[in-house]
Parts: C-alpha cells; structure tokens; sequence
C-alpha cells in the first residue's frame, strides 16, 4: 500500500512569497494557475505545486474557491491561528502520532517523518518537507487562543442559607451560541460552630474540589 506523504513544496521558498501575496491581494473567486501567474506574478514551475499544497492545508477547496481558513489568514489577528489549524489538517498522521509534533526538533521531527512515511533519512523528499514545515510553523500559533474562545464559559455561583443548611446553585454558560446552560444544585448541612473559619474551609473546598469540574 502506497504511503500518502504530507504536504510538502521542493521550492519552499517561494511560500513565503505566496503567503504574504494572500494577504495583499482580494481573494479570487477560485484560486488558478491563472490567478497565481497573472494576478500574483508567479512563474509557472516551481509555482505549480502550490495549488494543491493549499487545499492539503485546507486553504483551498477541492474546486480550488477559497476557504474561510484563507481569509482568516488574510487577518492578522488570526492568521497565526488559521496556518495552525491548516496543519492540523495537512499533518493529521503526524498528531495521532505525536499531538505536539510541532514542537519537536529538528532530529526528533525527521525521526517522525522517516516513521510515518518510509523515507530515507537522507532523502531529498524529507529535506523538502521539513523545509515546508519549517516555513509554516514561522507562521502558525498553536496557544489555541481563538479554538478555545468557544470551549470557554461563563460560571455563576449563588448560595442562600436556611438554618443549618446551605443551597448552593451552579451555573455554567456557554459561549458556543448553542443556548445551551448547565446548572445543578447542593444541598449542604453545616456543623453546628460559630467558627467562621471552619464554613470559609468548607465554601473553599467546594470552589477548588467540585464546582470547577
């Protein structure tokens, strides 16, 4: 069975180029040789390999119309973040192996390359990918600011005290647009002390121990 190697340009250099040409230039309704050479003023050659290197990274359709990753990456706020998603999904082999492959040396990352594609170790096809690689992450942010944007949510924490016993009601609310909001109650029986510190104790355990789970 033959082994789909990763996305991978020999001129790595001219991605750079392209790069930043996606930024400066209004996204074309399709993304062709055409455009890349009479809009953006790349040579055919070295050039023609970068059509499908964009849709690998999920920058392009199958039909070659550009992808909301493309104009989030026209952002500069979010550009980092949309190249980090685009090798999610160009190297998805390479994160089932190792989810922080990314971060990896130079050594360690052609150990990786040589384990999930069969290439020699002193091939050109390795070289070109890790030259590709090297380029994007020049790019890519992975704090995952903008994907947890959506994970993160609002808590709410009310308690109302009758005698002896404590109701406290939890609330969380998320930020995903979904309209979805969580919420549970504890019925809580306090000892019977005047210590206040004793019910600081308890109300602090609550918060570190179950109301953030």
């Amino acid at each position: 069975m033959a082994v789909e190697f990763p996305p991978y340009v020999n001129a790595t250099g001219i991605l750079n180029s392209i790069f930043k040409k996606i930024v400066e230039a209004p996204p074309p309704p399709r993304f062709t040789q055409d455009f890349l050479t009479t809009k953006l003023g790349f040579k055919k050659g070295s050039a023609n390999a970068v059509i499908p290197f964009l849709k690998r990274i999920g920058f392009l359709g199958s039909d070659g119309v550009p992808t909301e990753l493309y104009s989030k990456f026209r952002n500069p706020s979010k550009a980092g973040h949309a190249l980090a998603q685009g090798m999610k999904m160009g190297y998805q082999d390479f994160y089932s192996r190792n989810e922080y492959w990314h971060n990896l040396d130079k050594k360690e990352l052609s150990g990786l390359i040589v384990e999930a594609t069969g290439s020699a170790q002193n091939s050109s096809t390795l070289q070109a990918i890790l030259n590709t690689i090297a380029v994007l992450k020049q790019y890519a942010k992975f704090d995952g600011a903008e994907e947890n944007n959506n994970e993160q949510s609002e808590e709410k924490v009310t308690a109302q005290k009758t005698n002896e016993e404590v109701i406290i009601t939890h609330q969380k609310k998320s930020k995903d647009d979904l309209g979805i909001n969580l919420s549970y109650t504890i019925n809580l029986n306090l000892p019977e002390t005047s210590d206040i510190a004793v019910f600081d104790a308890i109300f602090k355990s609550l918060k570190e121990n179950l109301l953030k789970k």
